[in-house]
């Protein structure tokens, strides 16, 4: 391959566009809608010659790859060449992913980390575009039929960030040919009836008997999402606190997951290929006694781990409303004190398997959560 200096001009000046899905371009419209890199045109063309490459997820994805494409042209580097074209061959056969709840934790975890183009679907403009996200967003009410049906038009995966309850609108408004990837939660194995709870079951129930294929993951706890509130309200609760009480001691037990390995999780459903609607438990590796947990989060951020206060969970339920009054100790709900009398233990065999993806030790990801 000979260096080429027109063509790798052409490249480094970015020629980055926005393109809809069925806009016409070349020789025929688009399947998806993304942003994607204007070909090479000879000088004095006035049409393009062929299609654009793509599409990238974000706008700066399609930059970096013209700079990179660009480059090669510039010395000749055909192996660089040869890879650039395999990426956006590759990108010519992907299908818009629309993402539902991208401005929340998981969701926001997952744009950041998605390599393929996507749509966010957010009930707030304005709260999408502060994440700094570069990637086009629909806004979408949830109980509001059109502008959901809207916000999923041309998608061919739809992930849902947002609460299981939702799955039966999202069914009723996502295209007919998609794809499903929702979270749940463990939650829905709780003897403890909940309105958390009872909106999972009732939207796994949903789920499977709509003939929809995809993935329903349940994670259990997570933890290390920027902003999240478990292992960071835990270590807050254990730096105002000289003991530490817990119902029956914590040794019931728990089996947290690190953020990374949820979104981890999502994006390898997306791009599985699900005959049928499937339910799967994504956790940690393995579980452990809630003290131990504990213990590991106080070192992870830099305390002595506390001694246990062994209490019964009825009377840490019944003080639990005297938190709201003493400002400098995190809220904890009765609820939470009631589930944590209950293990939440779990078979990862499904999530290794199926979907690949082998969990981070606790020790690793709280190292990442506390750095």
């Amino acid at each position: 391959m000979k260096p080429d200096r027109d063509v790798a001009i052409w490249f480094l000046d970015e020629p980055v566009r926005f393109y809809r899905r069925g806009e016409w371009v070349a020789d025929g419209p688009l399947r998806a809608e993304g942003f994607y890199v204007e070909s090479y045109c000879q000088p004095g063309c006035c049409r393009p010659c062929s299609r654009p490459s793509g599409p990238f997820p974000t706008q700066e994805a399609a930059r970096e790859w013209a700079g990179g494409i660009g480059r090669a042209f510039l010395i000749g580097d055909k192996a660089a060449h040869s890879a650039f074209e395999d990426e956006a061959k590759q990108l010519a056969q992907t299908h818009m992913i629309a993402v539902i709840g991208a401005s929340g934790r998981s969701g926001a975890a997952l744009c950041r980390a998605l390599r393929e183009p996507f749509r966010a679907v957010v009930r707030s403009a304005a709260k999408w575009e502060a994440l700094g996200i570069d990637a086009p967003h629909a806004v979408a009410d949830l109980q509001d039929p059109e502008t959901l049906r809207a916000a999923l038009a041309g998608t061919s995966v739809v992930i849902s960030c947002a609460h299981a309850r939702h799955i039966p609108a999202i069914l009723a408004a996502a295209p007919e040919d998609a794809t499903f990837v929702f979270m749940g939660s463990t939650r829905r194995h709780s003897r403890w009836p909940d309105s958390h709870g009872d909106g999972v079951r009732a939207g796994e129930a949903a789920f499977l008997a709509s003939g929809r294929a995809g993935f329903l993951l349940h994670p259990t706890m997570i933890y290390g999402a920027e902003g999240e509130d478990n292992v960071q309200r835990l270590a807050a609760l254990m730096r105002r606190l000289p003991v530490l009480p817990l119902p029956g001691g914590g040794h019931n037990l728990v089996q947290p997951i690190h953020q990374d390995d949820v979104t981890r999780s999502l994006i390898a459903a997306a791009r599985r290929e699900a005959a049928q609607a499937q339910v799967i438990v994504i956790a940690g590796p393995e579980p452990i006694a809630y003290r131990d947990f504990c213990a590991a989060v106080a070192r992870a951020a830099g305390l002595r781990p506390r001694p246990v206060l062994p209490l019964p969970a009825s009377l840490l339920a019944m003080a639990s409303p005297l938190a709201r009054l003493l400002p400098f100790l995190p809220r904890i709900g009765a609820e939470e004190i009631r589930r944590l009398t209950e293990d939440k233990d779990f078979d990862t065999t499904a999530m290794r398997e199926i979907l690949g993806i082998d969990p981070r030790p606790l020790a690793e990801g709280l190292r990442q959560t506390f750095p």
